[in-house]
């Protein structure tokens, strides 16, 4: 199975997913979990178009509450690719980590 890429908006697409990844959050919430684990603070339009496209994609979903907030969870989807994207970036940053090495 292919695995879908994040696209452009790559950046805050990771972020949300990682932040969804120990569980289904709202939208404050995931924009102080992101800023704790990254130090990145994304701002609410940022946060709430990632949000939109990850959800038209199929990468997110909204769970159902009676609360005025509206929480989100990764789908199947989501988690494979968010899977997929960090083993990647962990090739990446492995080869780069062992090339400094090499200059030494």
């Amino acid at each position: 199975m292919s695995v879908p890429d994040l696209g452009r908006f790559s950046d805050p697409a990771l972020l949300i997913l990682t932040s969804l990844a120990n569980g289904q959050k709202h939208g404050y919430h995931m924009m102080e979990d992101i800023e704790a684990i990254s130090g990145i603070k994304l701002g609410p339009g940022t946060l709430y178009g990632a949000l939109n496209r990850l959800e038209e994609h199929g990468f997110i979903e909204g769970v159902a509450t009676e609360d005025r907030r509206k929480p989100y969870k990764l789908t199947a989807l989501g988690l494979t690719t968010l899977e997929s994207t960090l083993q990647k970036m962990q090739s990446f940053t492995q080869t780069g980590l062992q090339r400094l090495q090499g200059r030494a």
